[in-house]
This record gives structure tokens, sequence and C-alpha cells, in this order.
């Protein structure tokens, strides 16, 4: 059994914004243009998508923005543990407004909230993907969390979002930034990654030493971006 990794909490919608309606895969790719290997990867990993909540001013008594008048809960029930992003991405471009994914195993014991990184000034009332960031598995029977407090629409998908980051959104630091900051943790990431398989097969010792001072200088660079000083989860007025 896959253990959840870095899990959060599952938020609770309210019962004012369900919707319950099952959505036929074939509309959600066949909307746009899709390769033969994304349409594959609906037909292999996809069991079905449920449109289960619709976060507007009725359901949430906030009111919308130019940006973003609401945001769409879509549950997406798995035929096993995985799911690639391209098929999120492909939803994300065939609906007109933000979406949160709660992926559920096939085994209905775990469930794992998943929702896009994106910037809400892109485009007006559609926000652009950029990444994709997820909860990790959570029992499903495990207590939910109430949504965050917030001014407006847009402001509680940007509470939703952040509370999804892999680290913490500095004190008023805007989403937008705290999402290009993780980007750049995970390019990071990866130079570092190269450096060490460099450093492990160089074999003279004056270049090791290079290559372990840059490696030395890339570590203290990924470190003071992750550091989490002042952070909050307070905030209600986020914007990106």
């Amino acid at each position: 059994m896959v253990e959840p990794v870095e899990p959060k909490t599952l938020f609770q919608w309210p019962k004012a914004g369900r919707v319950d309606r099952i959505i036929p895969k074939e509309r959600l790719y066949s909307e746009g243009s899709v390769t033969t290997a994304v349409r594959q990867r609906f037909i292999d990993q996809i069991q079905r998508v449920r449109w289960a909540y619709k976060l507007g001013e009725e359901s949430v008594r906030l009111k919308g923005t130019a940006n973003v008048s609401e945001i769409q809960v879509f549950e997406i029930e798995l035929k096993n543990a995985t799911l690639d992003d391209t098929v999120l991405a492909t939803i994300d471009k065939s609906i007109p407004s933000p979406i949160v994914f709660e992926l559920r195993r096939d085994d209905g014991s775990w469930v794992e909230q998943a929702m896009s990184a994106a910037d809400v000034q892109s485009s007006a009332g559609k926000p652009k993907a950029k990444a994709y960031f997820r909860s990790g598995w959570i029992r499903d029977a495990d207590e939910r969390a109430a949504l965050p407090q917030a001014l407006d629409i847009e402001g509680l998908y940007a509470q939703l979002l952040g509370a999804f980051l892999p680290h913490p959104l500095r004190r008023g630091e805007k989403l937008s930034d705290g999402i290009a900051r993780m980007e750049h943790i995970r390019k990071l990431e990866r130079e570092i990654g190269r450096l060490e398989t460099k450093v492990r097969l160089e074999p003279q010792f004056n270049r090791k030493v290079e290559l372990r001072r840059d490696l030395r200088a890339l570590q203290a660079e990924l470190d003071n971006t992750t550091t989490p000083d002042e952070t909050t989860t307070e905030d209600a007025t986020w914007r990106s």
C-alpha cells in the first residue's frame, strides 16, 4: 500500500454549493486539441469525473471578482493511484473557472486534493495553469477543515491554493510570487541533483573541489529560498 506523502487537511465544502453531476470523460478531452497519449491517459487512469461543488456568491457568501467569479470542485475517481498532470491541465482548459480537484483512489480509503498553481492576472475569468500542487493522500474518513476566511472569491482561491504549496507563503508575499518561488525551488533541486551526480563521477580532484564549491552555493541558495521565515496562514486578502 502506498503511504500518503506530506498529508494535509481536506476542506469541508458547503452543502449549498453541491452540484453532484457526472461529466463524461469524452466531453472533457474532445473540446480541445488533445494528443492521442493524453486521451489514452483519460481512458487508463480515470473511472469517472463528478462536478461536486460550485463555490460562488450563493454558496460561500463571497462576491466574485473580474479574475475569479467562482471556483469549481471536481471529484475524480481513479482506476489506480496515479493521475498525470496533463489530464488535469486538459480538464482545466475545458472549464472556464479555476478548479480544485479531489482525487479518489479505487479502494475508496484515500482522498487527495490537487489544485493548479495559476496566475489569475493572466486572463479575466480563467487563470492560466502553470503547475499542480497536491495535498498527498488523506483518509476520506478524516475530519475536514472549514474553508479559510477571505474577503471575496479571488481571496478564497488564493487561500486554498496557498494551502497546497510545499513551502508556506511568507508574510506579505503575493500568491504569484510564492508560486514563482516554488518553481525556483524545483529548479534549484534539479540543478543540485545534477551537480551531485557530477561530483560523484568527476575523477579529477581540482575539478571536484570546484564542483563542490558550486554545490554548496546552490544548497545555500535553496536553504534561503525555502526558509519559512515571516510566514502567515491568516492573511485573508492574498492576491496574485
